[in-house]
């Protein structure tokens, strides 16, 4: 079973460059510096939530309930995966903010409690009213 490449050191956290690259089918194995890409870099669930986020299509609403996690730690977790790719944020189109509907469907699908749904609608400026 092969294993996933790292991208990071787990020693000093540098760059790892991988020295050799083999086929399985013929044997054929060629040697040299080849540098892996930003993804290669990202941790395990750094590139889970990633697949997650694109599957979902950037909807974040989709990706609060496929991961079963919070609005705040969706967009947490964007910018880990933005700054491990070496991004700003400036440079990646995100989401608008989410819109008084969903964050009502949210509350009233039980994925944010009464308090996360007030802090979220101030934020684009509305109330539960």
């Amino acid at each position: 079973m092969a294993n996933q490449v790292l991208g990071r050191c787990p020693v000093c956290e540098g760059e790892l460059h991988v020295s050799e690259l083999k086929c399985p089918k013929c044997g054929t194995v060629i040697k040299g510096d080849f540098i892996l890409s930003d993804f290669d870099r990202l941790t395990e669930p750094q590139m889970k939530f990633a697949e997650v986020f694109l599957k979902d299509g950037g909807n974040i609403k989709l990706v609060e309930k496929d991961l079963n996690i919070s609005y705040p730690t969706v967009k947490k977790m964007i910018e880990e995966v933005v700054a491990a790719l070496g991004l700003t944020a400036s440079t990646i189109p995100l989401q608008q903010e989410e819109t008084k509907e969903e964050i009502l469907a949210s509350l009233k699908a039980g994925h944010i409690d009464f308090d996360e749904a007030e802090k979220r609608l101030a934020r684009i400026g509305e109330s539960i009213k």
